[in-house]
C-alpha cells in the first residue's frame, strides 16, 4: 500500500468523526458552556486517569501477546504489534478490526504465519468470551430501562439491537472454540479449499504450509496448562476494563456524582454496537452514540448536559482513537524497516 493510500485511509475516519462532532456542536452546543467548566483538581485528575487507563489498556494487550507467544516477543515487539493492530483498527470498520491483520504483524516479528493466525484467533476468542460473560452481569446489575434508556440506533431499539449482536457474538465464540480446540482440521481444509480456486492457486503451496501450521499450533495451544489461559484471560480483562474506564475517568472529572458502575456497564452496551459498525474505527457512530447515550449522566443544573457530552466525546475519541492514528503514522515506517531487517536475517 502506497503512502498516499495510507494517508487517504487515515483522512477518511478523521473527517467522519470530526464531522459528527462539528455537526453536533453547531446543532446542540450552547455558547458559554466551556466557560462554565472549572478546571478543578478533580477534573484534572480525571483527565490524567483517562490517559493512565489507556496506557493500561495497551499494557494488557502487550502482556497478552507476551503470554501467548510464550515470551518469544520482547516488550518492545509486543508494543509494536499492539500499536500496529490499533492503527489497523482505526482505519478499518469495527467489524473487521486490527485482529484481522494482526497475524501479519506477528509474522513480521518472526512468528510463523500459521502460528500467528492461530494466536490471533485465540485472542479474538478471549475478547468475545469476555463479552459473553460480562454482558449478562451488566443486565443483572441494572434495570433494562436504566441500562438501555429506551434508546434507538439505526431505527432499532438499542436493547433488541444488543441482544441480536450478543447472540451473534455468543455463536461466533462457540465456533471459534470449536475451530481452535475441537476441529482445527476443518479450518485447515476450508483455507486449502479456498486457495484451490484458479485465481488463488498460485499461493496454494505456501497456504497449505500455513494451514498445516494452524493445526499444529492449535494442538499445542489445546494442551496449554490452565494457568496459561488464566493469565491470558487476565490480560484480556486488564485491556478491556482499562479501555472502558477511560470513560469512567472522564465522566468522573465532569460529573463526580455519576453512578460509575452504570457508566462502566454502559460501555459494554456501547461496544456491542461498535463491534458491527461499518465505518472505519467506528467514526461518526461512536461519537453520536456516546453523546446521546451518556448525556443523562451529567448534572444539567450546572452546565448544559448535551453540550458537555459533546466536549467529553471529543476528549474520549482523542485519547482512545486519534492518538493511535497519529502513533501509527510515525511507527509504520520504522516497523516495516525493522521487521524487514529481521526477516532478512
Amino acid at each position: 500500500m502506497s503512502k498516499k493510500n495510507i494517508l487517504l485511509k487515515i483522512f477518511i475516519p478523521i473527517v467522519i468523526g470530526l464531522g459528527v462532532i462539528i455537526v453536533m456542536f453547531c446543532d446542540e452546543y450552547k455558547p458559554g458552556t466551556w466557560s462554565q467548566i472549572n478546571f478543578t483538581p478533580t477534573l484534572i485528575l480525571g483527565i490524567v486517569l483517562a490517559w493512565i487507563f489507556m496506557v493500561g489498556r495497551d499494557f494488557g494487550l502487550m502482556w497478552r501477546f507476551r503470554i501467548m507467544t510464550d515470551r518469544r516477543l520482547t516488550w518492545w515487539q509486543a508494543l509494536r504489534v499492539t500499536m500496529m493492530c490499533e492503527f489497523a483498527s482505526a482505519m478499518t470498520p469495527s467489524s473487521v478490526g486490527g485482529s484481522a491483520v494482526g497475524m501479519i504483524f506477528l509474522n513480521r516479528e518472526g512468528v510463523e504465519m500459521g502460528r500467528a493466525t492461530t494466536l490471533m484467533l485465540s485472542t479474538i476468542f478471549l475478547d468475545e468470551l469476555l463479552f459473553v460473560i460480562i454482558c449478562p452481569i451488566a443486565l443483572f446489575l441494572f434495570p433494562i430501562d436504566e441500562l438501555f434508556r429506551n434508546f434507538n440506533m439505526w431505527g432499532l431499539n438499542l436493547q433488541w439491537l444488543c441482544w441480536i449482536i450478543y447472540g451473534a457474538i455468543a455463536l461466533w465464540t462457540l465456533l471459534l472454540y470449536w475451530g481452535i480446540f475441537v476441529k482445527p482440521q476443518v479450518i485447515r481444509n476450508i483455507i486449502v479449499s479456498v486457495f484451490r480456486w484458479r485465481i488463488l492457486r498460485r499461493w496454494l503451496d505456501k497456504i497449505t504450509i500455513v494451514a498445516d501450521n494452524i493445526v499444529k499450533t492449535s494442538s499445542d495451544i489445546g494442551v496449554k496448562p490452565l494457568n496459561w489461559w488464566i493469565k491470558a484471560f487476565c490480560a484480556t480483562i486488564t485491556s478491556w476494563m482499562s479501555r472502558f474506564m477511560v470513560v469512567n475517568a472522564l465522566l468522573l472529572a465532569f460529573t463526580p456524582l455519576g453512578n460509575q458502575i452504570l457508566i462502566l456497564c454502559r460501555q459494554f452496551v456501547l461496544w456491542l454496537v461498535l463491534m458491527v459498525c461499518p465505518t472505519p474505527g467506528g467514526s461518526g457512530v461512536s461519537e453520536e452514540l456516546f453523546i446521546n447515550y451518556y448525556s443523562d449522566v451529567f448534572s444539567s443544573n450546572i452546565v448544559d448536559a448535551l453540550s458537555v457530552a459533546i466536549i467529553i466525546a471529543l476528549f474520549w475519541r482523542i485519547i482512545t482513537y486519534y492518538v493511535y492514528l497519529l502513533v501509527g503514522i510515525f511507527m509504520l515506517p520504522s516497523f516495516l524497516s525493522a521487521t524487514r531487517k529481521n526477516n532478512n536475517n
